[in-house]
């Protein structure tokens, strides 16, 4: 008997298809049992693998766990792992860069079985009883804000990712210096974009990540619309919650039109290499992020899946109000934040200032010289930069 141990994060998005593919992997080898423990999504961002690797043979993780990962050889290198024709595959049907963020110093430290980025949502049935639409350029965003029907997640690690986001929109991209995450201009202008949203927002978005976002939405009836948070293809589905959201792509920001480019998110799947199990955990992961278990068992239990085929699936897109579709544009050309070991100091802290700044607390210029900081400290922690 082969009893593994698996930690993921507390949503149905993220536990119940580990729940329904380790089920089916235990069939499918008979005496192997699979169990999942999860946590809060802000754990899910904070908790260090290093606490983890030695009571999980598995690990649902995010990229930013990449440089320190490879830098440590706490988790299994898939590529010594598996097959080159498996990995290929994987790399060939990625969604956007999915696969390759959890790839660092050549060595692959997770498997994408989950791809994610802020996409827009809305209420149809509550834009159509106020003679709205949903809006499509960021003038029509704060139009609407000032009706009192917009939201968007305002915790501090979502907020440092929509400030990422507006800085791209400004025409630059953070972390190419040494020394400022980002010029004091486009810092500047971009925390000045969010705060006017976010002064038309209710304040209770300080307290709301994008799963409370799209709770409050669902639940109640008179948000309409958000333009940025972390899609969740389950508030789609019939059912799932008291009210459907309609999601698409982002809103057009600028003269030039185009639609913001928004911060890869998604999961990984991990082995632990001080698991005494490594080969049966690996076929497991395997299994997981394969093509056909994407497709079918994992998405069909509330997962989003990691692997491209899926997202052109259409069963998958006729029970999502097409969700997958319509949201694919902004995963192709989502941002991959840094990943070097020692970037996590950086994220862990520095959404506080940004935070700080949009509920009138303290001034750009305080804000930015606090993310400066923050970075420089980063550089310092780890061993390589990328």
């Amino acid at each position: 008997m082969v009893r593994l141990k698996g930690m993921t994060w507390n949503h149905t998005r993220g536990f119940v298809p580990m729940v329904a593919t380790s089920q089916r992997f235990g069939e499918l080898h008979e005496g192997v049992t699979i169990e999942w423990d999860k946590r809060s999504l802000q754990e899910f961002a904070d908790m260090p693998i290093q606490s983890l690797v030695e009571s999980y043979d598995l690990l649902v993780i995010d990229h930013p766990w990449a440089g320190y990962s490879a830098a440590s050889g706490v988790l299994v290198d898939f590529n010594e792992s598996l097959s080159p024709d498996y990995m290929k595959d994987q790399s060939e049907h990625t969604v956007g860069a999915s696969h390759g963020s959890y790839s660092f110093e050549g060595k692959q430290t997770a498997l994408a079985i989950d791809a994610a980025t802020p996409v827009a949502s809305w209420r149809e049935d509550v834009l159509e009883r106020h003679g709205e639409r949903a809006p499509d350029t960021w003038s029509e965003v704060l139009a609407l804000a000032r009706k009192g029907r917009v939201a968007m997640p305002g915790i501090p690690i979502d907020s440092l990712m929509n400030f990422y986001s507006l800085c791209l929109a400004f025409g630059e991209e953070p972390f190419r210096g040494e020394d400022e995450v980002v010029g004091a201009e486009t810092a500047h202008a971009a925390l000045e974009a969010l705060r006017e949203l976010a002064a038309l927002c209710d304040p209770e978005i300080f307290a709301w990540n994008p799963i409370r976002v799209y709770e409050a939405m669902t639940r109640r009836d008179d948000l309409a619309y958000c333009p940025f948070a972390y899609g969740y293809s389950n508030y789609a589905r019939p059912g799932f919650a008291r009210r459907v959201l309609a999601f698409g792509d982002t809103p057009a920001f600028g003269s030039r039109g185009e639609r913001l480019r928004t911060t890869l998110g998604g999961t990984g799947i991990a082995v632990s290499a001080a698991s005494p199990h490594r080969e049966i955990a690996v076929a497991y992961a395997a299994y997981a992020a394969a093509p056909e278990t994407q497709s079918t068992i994992f998405a069909e239990s509330g997962g989003q899946p990691g692997h491209g085929s899926a997202w052109l699936s259409e069963g998958l897109n006729a029970a999502s109000g097409d969700y997958f579709r319509r949201t694919l544009p902004a995963l192709e050309r989502a941002y991959l934040r840094p990943r070097y070991d020692g970037y996590l100091h950086f994220q862990d802290g520095a959404g506080y200032p940004v935070q700080a700044f949009l509920k009138g607390e303290t001034t750009a210029r305080e804000a930015l010289a606090d993310m400066n900081r923050l970075y420089r400290e980063s550089l310092g922690k780890g061993t390589k930069r990328a």
